[in-house]
């Protein structure tokens, strides 16, 4: 049994959420729950709250047969988004692009008695 979680339109670039996303793909939800809740990283957070609704979504969708404590994280990616562009000064009346990276996160939880 599978859940997927989607989280869009975050205000990071996806080098740095998936330098996050590395240290907990594959691992049991519990351990990558405590292990993001403690990382000073900001994509932590993001990838800790989709990772929350993925359990919901897997709790919700078969009630009671599911134990969340079975879950673990069967694919975690992260794609780009759109770049929004912002403009700053520079000498001589130029101007330079700065352009702001987004991301779209997408995290999927299965159940270990499904994978066997």
């Amino acid at each position: 049994m599978k859940a997927v979680a989607k989280a869009r339109f975050i205000h990071q670039s996806p080098r740095k959420v998936r330098q996050v996303l590395d240290v907990v793909r594959g691992k049991q939800v519990e351990q990558a729950m405590n292990t993001l809740h403690f990382m000073p990283k900001k994509a932590a957070r993001v990838i800790e709250k989709t990772i929350h609704s993925a359990v919901a979504n897997a709790v919700n969708r078969e009630g009671s047969k599911v134990n969340a404590d079975n879950l673990f994280i069967e694919t975690a990616f992260c794609d780009e988004g759109p770049r929004s562009r912002r403009f700053k000064a520079r000498a001589m009346g130029r101007v330079n692009i700065r352009r702001r990276r987004s991301s779209h996160l997408t995290i999927i939880v299965a159940d270990k008695e499904a994978k066997n």
